[in-house]
């Protein structure tokens, strides 16, 4: 009698790859900057917001049909879902599928909600001379804040 194998991979309890979370962290990082919950995205591709939770958490992996529908409906290309550009597509950082360390990954500053929640707010104010006289603000703050003699 023929004996199926299981095609090698995760087994039930082990832990989800790097690669996986990276993804997933991709995927949940683009759809706030969309302002899209788990539920409207999950519409979207045809899925429940379960599913959508267990791809950004990296506990299920994403094929790749799947991978393809997310940049369509996300409006990135699939790449942004592998590499470490920031929101706004800046250049990638050369570090390649390596795993950072996870106070490295908890102190990036893009991946707090906070920043996510302040990028939007800026591209929602529709007059531009305004926009750029907050981003001209935030710019002059930073800039203080790093001068010692400005204490």
């Amino acid at each position: 009698m023929h004996q199926q194998t299981r095609r090698p991979g995760r087994q039930k309890g082990d832990k989800p790859s790097p690669i996986d979370i990276h993804v997933g962290s991709r995927v949940r990082l683009r759809r706030n900057m969309l302002g899209l919950s788990q539920e409207k995205l999950g519409e979207a591709i045809g899925l429940t917001f379960q599913q959508v939770q267990k791809y950004e958490r990296g506990a299920n992996r994403i094929g790749a049909s799947r991978l393809h529908d997310l940049s369509q409906v996300l409006d990135v290309p699939v790449s942004f879902f592998f590499d470490d550009t920031d929101p706004v597509r800046a250049p990638a950082i050369p570090a390649g599928f390596a795993e950072p360390a996870a106070e490295a990954f908890d102190a990036d500053p893009l991946r707090r909600r906070e920043t996510v929640e302040l990028v939007s707010a800026y591209y929602r104010i529709d007059d531009p001379a305004l926009r750029r006289r907050l981003f001209e603000l935030a710019r002059a703050l930073a800039v203080g804040a790093e001068r010692p003699e400005a204490k």
